[in-house]
């Protein structure tokens, strides 16, 4: 048998051997090939079931703010059951609105634009300050900046009178500079970010058509 004949099936006989094993491998799940993942049974999906709002349970606007066994507790609930409307995640919104708007009125020497928002009282303290600011010649220039921690405080209702009354815990960051009659600076800095915490109670009279809170006490 003449050379090129048998070199020719030599070759026949590795293609052959090549193809055979090439199969194999293609038919079998080793190497890196990810195994097939089942898909869930019937039972298996329905394992877990959805989350339910359960009747009665407790008020997650109320203890997110407020242990659940507090008075602070018992005083919103009382407020939810008189005024169906109440909130208090979105009172705590409207709260961080207020202070933004009092405090710069206040900074600013302009409160009547805020007249409406507190008491007579409040108003007095504040006023009081600000004309004691003009006899000595004194300006601030404020910036707010925002609002770096807000909570809730406490929080009474008095079920005779269905006033209530909320605590804010606010820590306000603002730059502020305090300048003499001359325009020199005497206190503060335009860039210094300076952190200033408070604590404002507002009170309504819970079941009314009028939906506004007044700041009726600060401190510190």
């Amino acid at each position: 048998m003449n050379s090129p004949i048998i070199q020719l099936l030599v070759l026949a006989g590795i293609a052959i051997f090549l193809i055979l094993r090439l199969r194999n491998v293609l038919g079998t799940r080793e190497g890196f090939e990810k195994p097939a993942v089942p898909a869930p049974t019937e039972s298996k999906r329905r394992a877990r079931p959805d989350l339910e709002v359960i009747e009665g349970g407790p008020d997650r606007d109320i203890t997110d703010h407020v242990p659940a066994d507090s008075n602070a507790a018992t005083a919103l609930a009382a407020m939810k059951g008189v005024d169906h409307d109440f909130n208090l995640r979105e009172f705590l919104q409207g709260a961080r609105g207020a202070y933004e708007l009092i405090l710069m009125a206040f900074e600013k020497g302009e409160l009547e634009t805020v007249r409406p928002f507190i008491s007579p009282e409040v108003f007095d303290a504040f006023d009081g300050v600000v004309q004691q600011r003009a006899r000595e010649g004194i300006r601030v220039e404020a910036t707010f900046v925002g609002i770096s921690d807000l909570g809730l405080k406490d929080a009474t209702f008095d079920r005779q009178s269905r006033e209530a009354e909320l605590s804010v815990r606010f820590t306000g960051e603002l730059t502020e500079v305090v300048r003499d009659r001359d325009g020199a600076i005497i206190e503060g800095s335009p860039t210094a970010i300076k952190r200033q915490r408070d604590v404002w109670t507002f009170a309504r009279v819970m079941g009314t058509d009028d939906p506004n809170w007044t700041l009726v006490a600060t401190s510190e």
